[in-house]
């Protein structure tokens, strides 16, 4: 659980983060995350077989772990591509919550 919380949360995490926030920032489609999110999902089984001696081939752990990172970059994403749409096209949209966006009514 440990390895968990340091690996995958904080050094995968924040990787995952700004992933997606540079998916959002180069305005490229949001199914590139599930790609970025296997490959750093796989990265981290990795950092955990060679550093903690943990299955480097456990489908079930590489599918958790992915699962986490691919949302966290799915809220990074949508979070970023929110403030981008209510900055440049102010006089189109206005914020809608946290995670969307509206058309601006007259």
């Amino acid at each position: 659980m440990l390895t968990f919380i340091i690996i995958t949360l904080l050094l995968a995490g924040g990787a995952a983060i700004m992933t997606g926030i540079a998916i959002a920032s180069t305005w490229r489609p949001p199914w590139q995350i599930v790609l970025y999110g296997l490959l750093l999902g796989s990265a981290d089984r990795f950092i955990k077989y060679a550093l903690f001696q943990e299955a480097l081939l456990s489908l079930h752990d590489f599918l958790i772990d992915s699962l986490v990172l691919i949302t966290l970059s799915f809220v990074a994403f949508r979070l970023k591509r929110v403030q981008q749409m209510i900055t440049q096209y102010p006089w189109l949209y206005v914020r809608d919550g946290l995670i969307s966006w509206k058309k601006l009514t007259k």
